[in-house]
């Protein structure tokens, strides 16, 4: 379950990231407010998972879900990226697979 919790928390964390984009240096409150949220959901998330898996694996892993998902959203968004960018995202994803596949919990 806490793998589930962590997963759903790296979500959250694409859901801000991406969503600062749209807040216009917080200007848009619509934005602003699903911004925050999101931002407050993961953390919380993140804080649940940890509860039984390491802390140092718990990071990575939100971060590098957080940080792939946000570079495939952002390329649906029209961002360009290189085959050797996308490559080292492909490295980030073997890393947070080798993570989980080698962690007890």
């Amino acid at each position: 379950m806490s793998w589930f919790i962590l997963f759903a928390a790296g979500l959250f964390e694409i859901g801000w990231a991406v969503g600062l984009r749209f807040t216009e240096g917080f200007t848009r409150p619509v934005p602003t407010v699903l911004t925050v949220v999101s931002m407050i959901v993961s953390v919380v998330l993140l804080s649940l998972a940890m509860r039984t898996l390491p802390l140092g694996v718990s990071y990575v892993v939100w971060t590098g879900i957080g940080a792939v998902g946000t570079v495939v959203v952002g390329a649906f968004l029209g961002e360009p990226l290189k085959l050797a960018q996308w490559a080292c995202v492909a490295l980030i994803v073997s890393g947070v697979v080798g993570l989980k596949a080698l962690s007890p919990a």
